[in-house]
């Protein structure tokens, strides 16, 4: 992971311009706009527009651009279609293997899950993020969510939590999850190795399949539907599992921002697309200068 990258942002307000400029790039990425086109977008000098997203991406604007293409894309899907094949051929069943990883996933019981989070305590926090502000929710066994707010509002932010632990004892705990967060999102003062994470989800089995599925991609891989439904030996099940993509309840961790069309256009993402390019952009970036 690049660690600069992580130490780029201060606050929202930082994050709304680089992705409004993000989403600039990636509706004129054809064109190849000249930065100062970019930075007149978002109403900062050249100068300064350069500094603020080289200190967030680690590279400059010009070359996280050669990341938003549909031919940057295509080729990615291409090398994670070998990749996965090669596992299959040696006999790997995960892939992931190949490489450094930080997450464990664990699944909640069928009966834990017909509770609804009955006698179940969730320690929640908002943290500023290289994404923005983002919801970190937490039990004893692990993680349990991650959510992308547009704005730092806790009332929200509940809600979003009551909608999925619908009779769990849910309590604000900032510094439990600012650790968590410090892990998630290291910077160069936070940056350690450290044990894995765990994310406790609950979900269908078909569910629980895909998002272990997403867990078996490496940082900075793109795949297509089609690619994680054969993964899983669903060939047929491509719309059942973008729907199952969709309701992935951990973002970043379980990495469903991999997942794009096969013509290489981003296709949805819950937390918005030009999130989702953000997060495609800075992977690409932290697996060549880690």
């Amino acid at each position: 992971m690049n660690v600069t990258a992580g130490t780029a942002l201060n606050p929202s307000a930082d994050y709304a311009r680089i992705t409004k400029a993000i989403a600039f790039m990636r509706q004129n990425c054809d064109r190849q706009p000249h930065l100062s086109v970019i930075a007149d977008h978002i109403h900062l000098s050249e100068y300064h527009f350069q500094r603020l997203f080289t200190r967030w991406a680690g590279i400059s604007p010009k070359r996280f651009m050669q990341f938003l293409t549909l031919e940057y894309a295509k080729s990615q899907i291409a090398q994670t279609k070998s990749l996965l094949d090669l596992s299959l051929d040696v006999g790997l069943s995960d892939p992931g293997r190949l490489h450094d990883s930080f997450v464990n996933l664990e699944a909640i019981t069928p009966s834990e899950f017909k509770a609804g989070g009955a006698g179940l305590q969730i320690g929640y926090g908002i943290h500023e993020t290289p994404f923005g502000p983002a919801l970190i929710a937490t039990t004893t066994r692990g993680i349990c969510n991650l959510h992308f707010l547009e704005e730092a509002e806790e009332a929200a932010a509940v809600q979003l939590l009551r909608q999925e632990w619908r009779k769990a004892e849910l309590m604000r705990d900032q510094s439990k999850t600012q650790e968590l967060c410090d892990r998630i999102f290291p910077t160069a003062s936070t940056y350690a190795i450290q044990a894995p994470l765990t994310v406790v989800v609950k979900g269908t089995h078909f569910q629980l399949q895909v998002w272990k599925a997403l867990l078996d991609l490496p940082v900075g891989t793109l795949t297509t539907y089609q690619t994680l439904a054969a993964s899983i030996q669903k060939p047929t099940a491509a719309r059942a599992i973008g729907n199952a993509v969709g309701k992935n309840p951990v973002g970043y961790l379980i990495p469903c921002h991999r997942v794009i069309r096969g013509s290489g256009e981003l296709g949805g993402y819950r937390w918005g697309l030009d999130r989702k390019a953000a997060l495609i952009g800075w992977e690409a970036e932290s697996i060549q200068h880690p």
